[in-house]
């Protein structure tokens, strides 16, 4: 008779270690919407006036450090139009680009609607792009290799040092930034964020898992990927080390693109429904949000989820997209672990040695850690900022991964709101302004995998502090869970993928001495 191998086992018991959601703090961004702020008959040009008033002091900080040392002492100009002939000097204020293929409302309007309009165009650079400084007084044009260098985008708040030309332009020799907000959390030491390489792992840290893109109810789902995917999570799936890896994932963020419309597409109209008195019937199909609330009902009731709104999501269009009613997903939402968030969403993440007195109330377990508490800021996006960006800039050099990385000097997640990206019109206040570094920015809804640990090249944050960046990619497309480790910044991939099947499982692409993975073009 022949003997039936045992069944591999951990040789000892799993358990999630704990992690809490910290409550904000004063300098915590919210990009909640209240009932008092939900007005739309204010005017977008205060969000520039506002966005210029309130990161001046700093630029105008940064700026002086830069170049107060300069024998030719430049002078110092309040407003772009008071700048002097011949004279080196500097000044502040928010770039605007004039590109001639960026959409125009008032082309919009004027076409002839008898004939189709064209389709959105990749990219809106060009070599005609002028670059222009303006404040309150008027604008200035930007000229010089420097400008092309600096790769600056509209809404960027900049200070130009210059002289401006015979023919009226700033001939510009240096610019500056914001540069790199304080961090917001206090620095771990038992880590060096400087010397951490992409995919090594530690068996006793906490992880956070991140996906995008999930598109269920697309015409080429990736259903045996998302199974695949909620048993890895829940501890079903795999051998003991991807069971032992498994269970040190404190918690899930979706960020982004959770379903799919595809359900939302044209009916086919028949003889028989234009008929008088014919009965209307609703073309949405449930199915797609039933499946979804299933899978997160499966997933709350084994580790605490966090699911932001992305751009194919039945949500509002406009930024900051506001959180998910909760009653749309039927059992999932009886979870006190089961949190709707903003898009974008900030939050604070502590790994402490606690018990949880409980079970899935921001905690995961009943373990005891042997590792210091640390608390970790993340700021968690689906992705349109950065991809809205990326039109406006030529790819090489630029890429998505440098792209984000830039919205952390310039202290701005969605500069180009609300020119190109359509967002709230704020009156007094841009909660869009970072006014801390997080520890871990995620970006989800891109098209691949790519990280970066990017920090301050002159000291303007923290000394030795560093902000891991991931672009979190599709996961219908490329079948890509990511993890997160909270201590050491680490990041890993796992890879979820059936042979024969079209959606997700893509083939992973190496990465570069970057870590950026995105294609180039």
């Amino acid at each position: 008779m022949t003997t039936l191998d045992s069944i591999p086992t951990p040789s000892c018991p799993l358990v999630r270690p704990i992690t809490t959601v910290v409550p904000p703090t004063e300098m915590t961004p919210s990009f909640l919407i209240d009932t008092k702020n939900k007005s739309y008959k204010h005017q977008y040009a205060n969000i520039y006036f506002t966005r210029l008033t309130l990161l001046r002091n700093a630029v105008e900080k940064r700026a002086k450090a830069r170049w107060d040392g300069l024998q030719s002492e430049p002078l110092y100009v309040a407003r772009v139009l008071d700048v002097v002939k011949s004279q080196l000097c500097w000044v502040i204020g928010t770039v605007y680009m004039d590109m001639p293929l960026k959409p125009n409302v008032l082309e919009d309007i004027g076409r002839d609607h008898s004939i189709p309009a064209p389709p959105p165009r990749e990219k809106f650079y060009c070599d005609e792009d002028s670059v222009m400084l303006e404040d309150e007084s008027g604008r200035l044009k930007l000229v010089g290799d420097r400008v092309g260098e600096e790769r600056l985008v509209t809404g960027v708040i900049v200070a130009a040092l210059g002289m401006e030309t015979p023919t009226g332009d700033f001939e510009v020799v240096d610019m500056c930034t914001a540069g790199f907000a304080t961090f917001a959390e206090e620095e771990f030491l038992g880590s060096n964020a400087m010397d951490m390489d992409v995919d090594s792992s530690s068996t006793q840290d906490e992880y956070v898992a991140v996906i995008s893109g999930l598109s269920i109810g697309s015409p080429s789902p990736a259903d045996a990927q998302i199974q695949m995917l909620v048993e890895y999570l829940t501890g079903e799936a795999g051998g003991p080390e991807d069971q032992q890896l498994a269970s040190r994932i404190t918690r899930l963020i979706i960020a982004g693109n959770s379903l799919s419309l595809a359900e939302y597409g044209e009916r086919v109209t028949t003889r028989r429904d234009q008929k008088f008195g014919a009965s209307a019937q609703a073309i949405f199909s449930p199915h797609p949000n039933l499946a979804l609330s299933a899978h997160l009902h499966d997933l709350t009731s084994a580790l605490p989820v966090h699911i932001l709104p992305g751009e194919d999501d039945p949500s509002g269009t406009i930024l900051p997209q506001q959180p998910f009613p909760r009653a749309m997903f039927g059992k999932a939402a009886a979870f006190e672990s089961f949190h709707c968030e903003s898009n974008p969403a900030w939050l604070r993440v502590r790994c402490d040695e606690a018990e949880s007195p409980i079970p899935n109330e921001g905690r995961t377990s009943s373990s005891q850690s042997n590792h210091p508490p640390v608390t970790r800021s993340l700021l968690v996006t689906s992705g349109q900022p950065v991809l809205d960006m990326y039109k406006y800039l030529p790819t090489p050099p630029s890429s998505l991964v440098s792209i984000a990385a830039s919205t952390l000097r310039w202290r701005h997640v969605a500069p180009t709101a609300p020119d190109t990206l359509w967002c709230h019109p704020y009156r007094d206040r841009d909660p869009f302004i970072l006014w801390e570094t997080p520890d871990i920015y995620l970006v989800g809804g891109m098209p691949q995998f790519g990280t970066e640990l990017v920090g301050s090249e002159d000291g303007s944050g923290r000394a030795g502090r560093c902000c891991r960046i991931v672009l979190v990619p599709s996961f219908s497309q490329t079948g890509v869970l990511v993890l997160v480790n909270l201590r050491t910044l680490e990041v890993q991939r796992v890879d979820f993928g059936v042979e024969g099947l079209s959606a997700g499982g893509g083939e992973q692409q190496p990465l570069g001495d970057d870590g950026d993975a995105m294609p180039e073009g």
